[in-house]
């Protein structure tokens, strides 16, 4: 199994990359972000890879880092995510905003994923919502803070933020960090108030 490509960059399409590793190119398949990021043609790269091997084909996966293919790997877990559903999401939502809108239940984010409907948006975060504390994506802290966030005033005061207009992952992040600054238990008022001055910067 192919798990690292190093080597020059020949070629960058719409949704794939050839990569020339020793005068041998590949074919690595890759979400937007990760193309988008890429150096010009004849300089050097290193993608993580992800390799699927089925009857009919052998398919590579490129990341241009770990958190992205792990978030990857877990996408297609869900059933009715394949390969190229969970390249649009991560495409559109970088590994920390997934981890966020995961725990926040924001199924806004990820329809805005070509090919995510609010069906298997729902599905999605279903499926992930209890794993993704388990696996090292995005900062550390969103991890620690998710569980205050859980609290009920915390609770409320994201239900506050969605109510005056904010989107989901905006206001449970800014509760997060809200909590987190404020240390111990926050009394709704306080939490609200330092959120929407989270959401102010």
């Amino acid at each position: 199994m192919i798990a690292l490509l190093a080597g020059i960059v020949e070629r960058v399409a719409a949704d794939s990359a050839v990569i020339d590793v020793n005068g041998v190119g590949y074919l690595v398949f890759a979400s937007a972000r990760t193309l988008g990021r890429l150096p010009a043609r004849g300089e050097p790269v290193r993608l993580h890879i992800e390799t699927h091997v089925r009857e009919d084909h052998i398919h590579l996966y490129g990341f241009a880092e770990e958190g992205e293919r792990d978030w990857f790997r877990l996408l297609t877990t869900v059933q009715g995510v394949g390969a190229k559903t969970a390249l649009a999401i991560l495409g559109t939502l970088p590994p920390e905003a997934l981890a966020t809108a995961v725990m926040a239940q924001d199924k806004a984010a990820l329809t805005r994923a070509d090919g995510v409907g609010p069906k298997l948006a729902q599905r999605i975060l279903n499926e992930l919502r209890d794993k993704v504390g388990g696996i090292a994506l995005g900062p550390a802290a969103l991890q620690s803070a998710s569980a205050e966030a859980h609290a009920g005033a915390a609770q409320d005061a994201v239900s506050a933020l969605v109510n005056l207009g904010y989107p989901r992952s905006d206001a449970f992040a800014a509760v997060a960090d809200a909590a987190r600054n404020l240390g111990g238990e926050s009394a709704f008022d306080a939490l609200f108030k330092a959120s929407l001055k989270e959401l102010a910067r």
